[in-house]
């Protein structure tokens, strides 16, 4: 590691090693808030054996087991089933780290650096187990903790159709109107979407990203990034300037998906990364959501193969929040269009189903199609008159000209 600098606390390893526990709450002291953060630099996200590490040596310990240039004298690996090759790799990355350098540079963006312990750290998150973050870089100043207790993460395909840029705005402004957080992945598509549509609703979103929180990738989404920094939070675990790489998309999934109370995804194809998400939420225990699209449509093969095998279709916020909200928090109720008739007693609905649509009917004739007596037929036919419904014409009655025209489109006449 390069030199500390004199104002700072001292380095990690220089006092007792702290030894913290998964999902420990005893708040972080500066040694192991530095050592996390230079471990950040050398340590790859999701690395499960260095996360056994660290749970039993604790930050500090671990970073001086990892900087420490001489073994043991009877030749075993400072970290126990560590080769010289992965050890030789990580003491590389430690050459060039300056955690005090990447506290100060997320301090003047305008963020911060949250460990396990400290009162804003997103507790789910510890259901990661050894794979749990060393710690998360972020911008913006969102009560991370709150936010996460009550988000939802929507994911899908970046080259989506228009359909899906639809459903996955609507379904985040439909959200963020009831006060719930929208978490993605800030790429093209689907996740963009996702922000912009919290955003119109001037609602709550968070962007996990896969390269430093003060990078802006991609390039195209600079001006997104930016709002989200202002009106919710950009989410990270690796260090500020750090780009990303195939693998750490991966592996930042699994955030996503610890993060939330469930994930839906919106457009997907067999192979897509936000299937992974998907699968992270399954084995966390946590809600799994699929949009619906054309049979047709190879984008939504993914998410149709989802729906098959484990998870639950959702069209709008109200599936969602049913889903993933508290008891009672249900969906209304879906029927179709009201029809004026449809708050009639069964035996005038009968009545007024047996005039013709064209022409009128004695109603003699009208009772013995409804299954009725003549006298309950008359009562029926003035109460039907009263609402507009019928009119009389001599002995016989007709519909009226807006119950014909209505009567008409539903038997499907001109």
């Amino acid at each position: 590691m390069t030199g500390h600098d004199p104002h700072h606390p001292a380095p990690a390893g220089t006092g007792p090693a702290s030894v913290p526990v998964p999902g420990h709450r005893h708040p972080p002291d500066d040694r192991d808030r530095i050592a996390r953060a230079a471990l950040t630099r050398i340590i790859e996200p999701g690395d499960p054996r260095a996360g056994q590490w660290l749970d039993r040596l604790g930050a500090g310990e671990l970073l001086d087991r990892i900087t420490t240039s001489t073994d043991s004298p009877h030749g075993e690996s400072p970290l126990p089933g560590a080769g010289p090759r992965r050890l030789a790799a990580y003491r590389a990355r430690a050459a060039t780290a300056d955690p005090h350098r990447d506290l100060d540079t997320i301090t003047a963006a305008g963020g911060r650096f949250i460990c396990p312990g400290d009162p804003d750290w997103p507790t789910q998150l510890d259901d990661l187990g050894p794979t749990r973050p060393i710690g998360l870089w972020t911008r913006g100043q969102a009560p991370l903790r709150t936010w996460a207790l009550r988000s939802v993460a929507v994911v899908g395909a970046r080259a989506c159709t228009p359909y899906g840029t639809h459903m996955a705005t609507t379904l985040a402004t439909g959200l963020a109107e009831r006060g719930w957080v929208v978490v993605s992945g800030a790429a093209f598509g689907i996740d963009g979407a996702a922000h912009r549509g919290a955003l119109a609703a001037d609602g709550a979103t968070a962007a996990v990203l896969a390269c430093g929180v003060d990078v802006c990738y991609p390039a195209g989404h600079t001006e997104l990034l930016r709002r989200i920094t202002q009106q919710g939070i950009v989410i990270g675990e690796l260090p500020p300037g750090d780009h990303p790489t195939r693998s750490r998309f991966v592996l930042r999934n699994r955030v996503i998906a610890a993060l939330t109370r469930g994930t839906i995804v919106v457009e997907a194809t067999y192979r897509s990364g936000s299937l992974v998400t998907a699968r992270h939420a399954r084995e966390l225990g946590r809600h799994v959501m699929g949009v619906p699209g054309p049979a047709t449509s190879a984008l939504s093969a993914g998410v149709h193969e989802l729906l098959r095998a484990e998870g639950t279709l959702v069209t709008d916020a109200d599936d969602v929040i049913e889903m993933t909200g508290r008891i009672g928090e249900l969906t209304p109720r879906r029927r179709g269009p009201v029809h004026p008739e449809d708050f009639l007693d069964p035996e005038s609905a009968r009545v007024l189903e047996a005039l013709p649509a064209r022409g009128s009917a004695h109603p003699a004739n009208l009772a013995t199609a409804a299954g009725t007596t003549t006298d309950r037929t008359l009562a029926r036919l003035y109460e039907l008159h009263a609402l507009g419904f019928v009119e009389r014409t001599g002995e016989n009655w007709t519909l009226a000209p807006r119950a014909h025209h209505e009567s008409n489109t539903r038997r499907g006449g001109p």
